[in-house]
């Protein structure tokens, strides 16, 4: 699948078989894999990749990613318990939010497109502020993945 005809974000659910008493899943393409940390009671800036798709799985702890699509935020909480991989392609502006008392953990499969834009990790101005009402919800309810548009 080319990744760059992509305009939207999108979740998918890891596949895997078992071996033995072990689960092996599905890995994921990429040109560099970075482990991210995203440290406990942390709201992020906005930001955007130009030539760059990240590919987001929690392997420890949980947080919301917040994406803008269509002039509205999507929260989408990625848990541990939950094998998920969120695919966000360039252009897309996210941010991360972490209001457990916990790290998370992540791993971002990295898809290049191009060389590194300057802009790339510099903060983006929200069109209007996140609804952290809703961000606290999603820290008190079942750790199963939640999504609201």
């Amino acid at each position: 699948m080319n990744m760059t005809l992509i305009r939207q974000f999108q979740v998918k659910k890891l596949e895997s078989i078992q071996g033995g008493m072990f689960h092996f899943y599905t890995p994921q393409s990429s040109h560099e894999t970075m482990l991210v940390e995203i440290p406990p009671q942390s709201i992020d800036d906005l930001f955007v990749h130009h030539f760059q798709t990240d590919q987001l799985l929690v392997v420890k702890g949980s947080f919301l990613l917040v994406v803008l699509q269509n002039r509205q935020y999507h929260y989408i909480h990625l848990t541990e318990q939950n094998h998920q991989v969120v695919i966000i392609p360039p252009g897309i502006p996210h941010s991360a939010i972490n209001l457990s008392d916990d790290s998370c953990l992540l791993v971002n499969a990295v898809l290049r497109h191009g060389e590194t834009h300057p802009k790339d990790y510099q903060p983006v101005k929200k069109p209007f502020e996140y609804d952290l009402q809703k961000a606290r919800s999603f820290f008190t309810e079942s750790p199963l993945l939640s999504m609201i548009g």
